[in-house]
């Protein structure tokens, strides 16, 4: 930091990430109880411990590996080049200078922004597969996701010269596809081959509506997930950059914010956007619901989900319209799937995240046709082919293919699924009966007494 205003602008991006982390945190919260509330009370510390234990997990993995691979593999890699080894050596964050070096003040919290990302594409699965799935498979799944594939994902369509900006013109400023459509489209491989929950649905196929055993957890949980969510998108931003720092940036003439694009923005205008866009899916979630509260909060977060690909650039109007195509798609998407399918997706993760993030990409490539996909010259602009492509590779390719193939191996081995006797009597179970032992016991030792 030779100069003050370099001093001062090193310091306030070190503060404005960190101050994205626990702001993020609430999403983890809000997603705890969200399933806890969602699940059936024989199943509640199963459910909380295995989306608690994605921390530990993904965390260390992310440490090791998930954070290099999104600096080394740009380019493809083989695509628009070949790996970038030193980048992703000068980045990583297990360098044995990383922690003792006060000159780099920004890469931990860079990176632990980064590896909350990484917790919600995992907690976005979890909450699809409860009630269902071992713990030890859906962790194997989490470091998968969350250390590897949303990671390359994001190093494809989401740093400033990935290989889908340049080609595609592949613009997801606020991760509909990047983040979203890929854990959708990843719970959705795994469900697949999971199965159904018990007493979802009856003999003749019918699909039955489980009730959230405690719907105003479902309802808290929820709002917390929207307020973490401003850290998301917050998150999302490069706060302050000079114009004269980056060659060929497009930024304009003075200081200002961007996007992970190194497009520029501002929080003004993408506070007008979360709101509109929130607002916008609880309205149509709530008229298509016919008024049901997990659908009308769910709907809120598929509206922000779908206009989050172009959040950046739409008029605030144009973002309320794509919340509203948002949630229509996930709330009619989620039926038509179970219905035909047999897919018992537990929380509507699948829809919510995965559908709509689908829609809110190719939206963005119509409604921002023309516009800069990236910051650099020479790259390809925002068009709905491109955009198309981008949710089939986010959706499919890094999403719904390494899940299927993760979760069909864990099959083959008779590691994913709980079995069926555990599966009636609720994961809880033996947590239950030491608690009925104890129970006896008091009983026992006060008739005594007497």
């Amino acid at each position: 930091m030779d100069t003050q205003l370099n001093a001062i602008t090193t310091i306030f991006t070190e503060f404005y990430y960190w101050v994205t982390i626990p702001l993020m945190f609430l999403i983890h919260v809000g997603f705890c109880m969200y399933e806890v509330g969602a699940s059936r009370r024989r199943n509640h510390l199963h459910t909380l411990m295995k989306n608690s234990m994605i921390i530990p997990l993904v965390t260390i993995t992310f440490f090791f590996f998930g954070w290099w691979l999104y600096w080394a593999l740009p380019n493809g890699p083989f695509i628009t080049g070949g790996i970038l080894w030193e980048d992703a050596a000068a980045n990583a964050a297990n360098s044995p200078t990383m922690g003792t070096n006060l000159d780099d003040r920004i890469t931990g919290v860079f990176w632990a922004a980064f590896l909350l990302f990484s917790w919600t594409a995992a907690s976005i699965v979890s909450g699809a597969v409860i009630e269902r799935i071992n713990s030890g498979a859906f962790w194997v799944l989490a470091v998968v996701i969350g250390s590897g594939a949303w990671i390359i994902d994001a190093s494809w369509g989401w740093h400033p010269n990935g290989w889908m900006v340049q080609i595609l013109g592949y613009h997801d400023a606020y991760a509909s596809g990047v983040i979203h459509a890929i854990a959708g489209g990843f719970a959705l491989g795994v469900l697949c081959v999971l199965g159904p929950r018990l007493g979802k649905f009856a003999a003749d196929g019918t699909p039955r509506n489980i009730l959230p055993h405690n719907p105003w957890m479902v309802a808290v949980g929820l709002f917390i997930i929207y307020t973490g969510f401003w850290g998301f998108y917050v998150a999302c931003n490069i706060p302050i950059i000079s114009p004269a720092e980056i060659d060929g940036v497009i930024v304009g003439t003075t200081w200002t914010a961007t996007t992970i694009y190194l497009t520029p923005t501002s929080l003004s205008a993408i506070t007008f956007n979360f709101l509109m866009s929130l607002s916008g899916g609880m309205l149509v979630a709530f008229a298509v619901s016919k008024g049901d509260a997990f659908w009308t909060y769910s709907g809120g977060l598929a509206g922000i989900i779908c206009a989050s690909a172009g959040n950046d650039l739409y008029h605030p109007i144009q973002a309320m319209f794509v919340g509203c195509i948002g949630a229509f798609v996930a709330y009619k998407m989620h039926h038509f799937v179970e219905r035909r399918f047999k897919i018992d997706d537990a929380v509507g993760a699948v829809a919510v995240h995965g559908y709509a993030g689908f829609a809110g990409l190719v939206i963005a490539g119509f409604l921002l046709w023309g516009h800069p996909a990236g910051a650099y010259e020479g790259y390809a602009s925002i068009n709905p082919l491109g955009q198309f492509l981008g949710a089939i590779i986010m959706f499919g390719v890094l999403g719904f293919l390494p899940g299927w193939i993760v979760a069909k191996i864990l099959h083959g081995f008779g590691l994913l699924r709980i079995p069926r006797e555990i599966d009636i009597i609720g994961l809880d179970f033996q947590d239950m009966q030491m608690e009925r032992a104890a129970e006896r016991e008091v009983r026992e030792a006060k008739q005594n007494l007497v």
